[in-house]
């Protein structure tokens, strides 16, 4: 028989609406906080670093770079600009409609994550260089990138591809989806008993 277990293992009827309503408001403050993060520090970037040199932060291990970036996260893809617009979009839609089902913390962080970061590479999308407001090209816009770890150094391949803020949210948010999703944790916060096994 299929049972219905909170995140700690005993049985948990549904959220009430107070309690779902802060943890959304916990994951909009989240996605704020990533991507007022990622606008500052893109600005910050673009105005000491571009068409300049590296900055070395740390030899051989840290440098800030800055690159203009047509793919999707990471640099995969480039030249798929618009494509991915409309994927970036498609996720922030996606996000705020599963949100209104949170009963996670763990979701709610995981979420904020994945919203925050989604937010800002998208705000690159449609407004910078070559897209923007009274430009021809639109939804095609160069995520700016400058975080490079171990350049020339690293491991297997030459370079790790130049990222953001905004790109290391995704991918922590990434993360933590696949662990929640492979410890069978639901966006509700309840967590279905495997086939075969007892209710606690």
């Amino acid at each position: 028989m299929r049972g219905l277990q909170a995140e700690g293992g005993a049985p948990v009827a549904a959220p009430a609406g107070r309690a779902r309503g802060r943890l959304f408001a916990a994951l909009v403050v989240l996605a704020a906080v990533i991507y007022a993060a990622d606008l500052i520090t893109k600005t910050v970037m673009l105005r000491t670093l571009e068409g300049k040199g590296p900055l070395i932060v740390i030899p051989d291990v840290l440098q800030f770079r800055v690159i203009f970036n047509s793919g999707a996260a990471f640099s995969i893809g480039t030249g798929m600009t618009f494509i991915f617009t409309l994927i970036a979009a498609g996720v922030v839609v996606a996000i705020v409609r599963t949100a209104r089902k949170l009963g996670s913390r763990a979701w709610a962080v995981t979420l904020g994550l994945l919203l925050g970061g989604a937010l800002g590479n998208l705000t690159d999308r449609l407004l910078r260089y070559p897209s923007g407001i009274g430009r021809p090209t639109q939804l095609q816009g160069h995520v700016v990138d400058f975080i490079e770890v171990l350049p020339g150094h690293f491991p297997v391949i030459d370079y790790f591809p130049v990222f953001n803020v905004a790109d290391s949210a995704i991918v922590c948010g990434g993360i933590l989806a696949v662990l929640l999703a492979w410890r069978n944790v639901q966006i509700d916060g309840s967590r279905p008993a495997k086939e075969g096994g007892q209710d606690a």
